[in-house]
C-alpha cells in the first residue's frame, strides 16, 4: 500500500485531524505563521477575541523532527484504532469524545500554564484505548509484558525517564478518565443514564453512519499479540 492509500484508509475524523496537524506544523516550519500565532493563551483569547486559539493549539506539534513524527505515529494509531473499532460507524461519538477532552483540557490548562494541548489530547486516546482493550497483552521493548489499561502510566514512566514533565500526560490521563468514566462506568451504575450523549448536530454531520449504543462496543476478553 502506498502513502496515498494509506492515507485514504485512515477513517474520517483520524483523517482530518492528522491533516491538520501536519498543515499547522508545516505552515510553522515554512514561517507561513508562527507558533506565537496559535498557541493557547486565555488573555488573548478573551481580551483580544482570538477565538481560533481554543482550536489551533491542538494541531501543533512542534517543529519538523523525529519527536514530532513519534506524536503522529501514536496519534495515527490509536485515534485510527479507536475510530475503527469502539467507535465503529460513530464517527458522531468519536468527534464527541474528543470535543470533550479538548473541553476538559482548555479549562485546566491555565491552571498549569500549557500552551499547547495535543500532546494531552493524543494521551486522552490513548487513555481510552488502554480501557476499551483492556486484555489486549503489550510489550514494552521486549522488557516487560502488561495488559493495555496500564499503558498510559508505563509512557508516562518512560517520559519520566526521559526528563520530560509528567504534566502533560497526567492532563491527558485525567480527561481520559473523566471520559471513561462518565460514558462507560456511570451509565452502568445509574441504569443507562448518559450524561454525554452526543448532540444531534454531531450526528447530523455523519448520517451515513449508524448509530450503535455504546454497550454494543465494548471489548469483549481476548487474546491479543503484542501491539506496543
Amino acid at each position: 500500500m502506498d502513502a496515498a492509500e494509506w492515507y485514504k484508509e485512515l477513517p474520517v475524523i483520524t483523517r482530518g485531524y492528522v491533516s491538520l496537524c501536519v498543515a499547522t506544523t508545516a505552515a510553522c516550519a515554512l514561517e507561513v505563521i508562527t507558533p506565537f500565532n496559535i498557541y493557547y493563551n486565555t488573555r488573548l483569547i478573551y481580551q483580544n477575541h482570538e477565538y481560533w486559539r481554543l482550536v489551533t493549539n491542538f494541531f501543533y506539534y512542534g517543529n519538523l523532527s523525529l519527536d514530532f513524527f513519534f506524536h503522529m505515529f501514536f496519534l495515527t494509531k490509536y485515534s485510527k484504532s479507536l475510530e475503527e473499532d469502539s467507535f465503529r460507524r460513530r464517527s458522531a461519538d468519536f468527534l464527541w469524545m474528543l470535543l470533550f477532552g479538548a473541553g476538559v483540557l482548555v479549562t485546566v490548562a491555565p491552571l498549569v500554564n500549557l500552551q499547547f494541548l495535543g500532546s494531552s489530547l493524543t494521551f486522552m486516546m490513548v487513555y481510552v484505548w488502554g480501557r476499551r482493550h483492556q486484555y489486549v497483552q503489550l510489550s514494552m521493548m521486549g522488557l516487560f509484558n502488561f495488559t493495555a489499561p496500564y499503558l498510559p502510566w508505563v509512557l508516562l514512566a518512560f517520559s519520566v525517564m526521559l526528563g520530560n514533565s509528567p504534566l502533560v500526560d497526567l492532563l491527558g490521563m485525567m480527561a481520559g478518565h473523566a471520559y471513561y468514566f462518565l460514558e462507560d462506568v456511570y451509565p452502568r451504575m445509574s441504569g443507562g443514564r448518559r450524561p454525554l450523549r452526543t448532540p444531534g448536530i454531531l450526528r447530523a454531520l455523519f448520517p451515513a453512519n449508524q448509530v450503535i449504543p455504546a454497550a454494543a462496543v465494548q471489548q469483549p476478553p481476548a487474546a491479543a499479540g503484542p501491539e506496543g
